[in-house]
C-alpha cells in the first residue's frame, strides 16, 4: 500500500476517532426561539463548546421540541438526557424553595441578582438540586417585571381578580392569586396562547418580555406592567453525566455558566425595558402599575404568599430567605 494511502488512512482514522471522543450533551427547554433567555441559552451553549475546545457537543432543544417542560427535570435526573434548563416555580412541590424569589415584591433588585450567581443562597439551592438528583451548571435570571393580562379591561386593582380565571405560576404564588379572588390553573408557558385564545383561562401572569415574544398580544388586549415576582432559568446536568466528564470539560462548565449568568441580566434588562412598547405597538392597551396599585397587590399577595411558602419549605425556606438577606 502506497504511504500517500496509509497517511490518509490514519489521517481518517484519528478524525473518526476524536469525533468518537466528543462527548454529546443534549439540552431541553421550553422557551420559543425568540425569547430573551432562549437566545442566551444558545450563546452559552457556543461558549462551553469553545470553553471545552469542542470536546462537548451541546445540542440545544428548544420550544418543548425534545422533552416537554414538565417533563425535563425527571428526564434529566433518570439520565434519558444529559441536560436541561427550567424555570424555577417549575420545580412546584418537588422543591418549593426554588420558588423563593417569586415571593410577591420580594426580590426585584438587579444589584442582588448579579451577586446571585456565586451567592450562598444560590450554593444552598445547588446543594438542594443535587439531593434531587440533578447538577446545576448555570443560573439566567429572567425577569423582575411581570404582566397581568386581560381582555376587555385591566386588572390593576385586587378587586379586578375576582371570578377571572388565569394560570397560576406555583402553588405558593398562585395563594396570593386567589386571595383577591382569582382561581388558578397550572399550565406550561407554552400551552397558555391556546388557552387564552380558546377561553379555558381568561388571563395570565408571565414575564413582560415572554408576553411579546409569545405574541399574548395576540389573544389578550390589556397588560398590567408590575414588579411583582422575580424568576430565572437555570441550568442542569444528570450528576453522573457530570461525574463523567475531565476537569476540563467541568472547567469549560462553569465558566460558561458565569458568562451567561450576566448575559441573562443584560438581556433582561433590555428585553423588559422595550416590551411594554412594543406590545404597545400592536395596538394593545398597556398600564404601568403606580406605587400605590403596587402596594395594594403586595399588601394581599404577599401574606399569602409567606403563609404557603412557609407551610411548604419548612426551615429550608427561613434558611434560605435569611441567606437572600445578606445579597439585598
Amino acid at each position: 500500500m502506497k504511504p500517500s494511502i496509509i497517511a490518509a488512512i490514519l489521517v481518517t482514522a484519528a478524525s473518526a476517532g476524536a469525533a468518537q471522543a466528543q462527548t454529546v450533551m443534549r439540552c431541553s427547554h421550553q422557551l420559543p426561539p425568540a425569547h430573551h433567555i432562549a437566545l442566551v441559552v444558545d450563546k452559552w451553549a457556543a461558549e462551553v463548546e469553545a470553553q471545552s475546545e469542542g470536546s462537548i457537543d451541546v445540542q440545544v432543544f428548544g420550544a418543548d421540541s425534545l422533552v416537554k417542560a414538565n417533563d425535563n427535570i425527571l428526564a434529566v435526573a433518570k439520565g434519558e438526557i444529559e441536560c436541561a434548563f427550567s424555570l424555577n416555580f417549575q420545580w412546584g412541590k418537588t422543591l418549593p424553595i426554588m420558588n423563593v424569589t417569586v415571593g410577591p415584591y420580594t426580590m426585584s433588585s438587579i444589584d442582588a441578582w448579579k451577586k446571585w450567581p456565586t451567592s450562598e443562597a444560590a450554593g444552598y439551592l445547588e446543594a438542594k438540586l443535587l439531593e434531587k438528583g440533578v447538577k446545576n451548571v448555570a443560573w439566567m435570571f429572567q425577569t423582575n417585571v411581570s404582566v397581568f393580562t386581560s381582555n376587555g379591561k385591566f386588572m390593576q386593582t385586587p378587586d379586578d381578580f375576582k371570578g377571572v380565571k388565569m394560570r397560576g405560576l406555583g402553588p405558593a404564588f398562585d395563594r396570593g392569586l386567589e386571595a383577591m379572588g382569582a382561581t388558578t390553573v397550572s399550565l406550561p408557558g407554552s400551552e397558555v396562547y391556546q388557552a387564552l385564545a380558546t377561553g379555558v383561562i381568561d388571563a395570565a401572569v408571565t414575564d413582560v418580555a415572554a408576553a411579546w415574544s409569545r405574541k399574548y398580544y395576540e389573544v389578550q388586549d390589556h397588560f398590567v406592567v408590575v414588579p411583582v415576582l422575580a424568576a430565572y432559568l437555570h441550568g442542569y446536568v444528570t450528576p453522573g453525566f457530570y461525574d463523567g466528564l475531565t476537569d476540563a470539560e467541568k472547567q469549560a462548565l462553569q465558566v460558561a455558566g458565569e458568562m451567561a449568568a450576566g448575559w441573562a441580566i443584560d438581556a433582561s434588562v433590555e428585553a423588559s425595558a422595550s416590551a411594554p412598547d412594543q406590545l404597545r405597538s400592536t395596538g394593545a392597551q398597556v398600564h404601568v402599575a403606580t406605587d400605590a396599585e403596587n402596594e395594594a397587590f403586595k399588601a394581599v399577595m404577599q401574606p399569602a404568599f409567606a403563609a404557603g411558602f412557609e407551610a411548604e419549605s419548612g426551615a429550608d425556606g427561613k434558611e434560605l430567605l435569611d441567606l437572600i438577606a445578606k445579597i439585598q
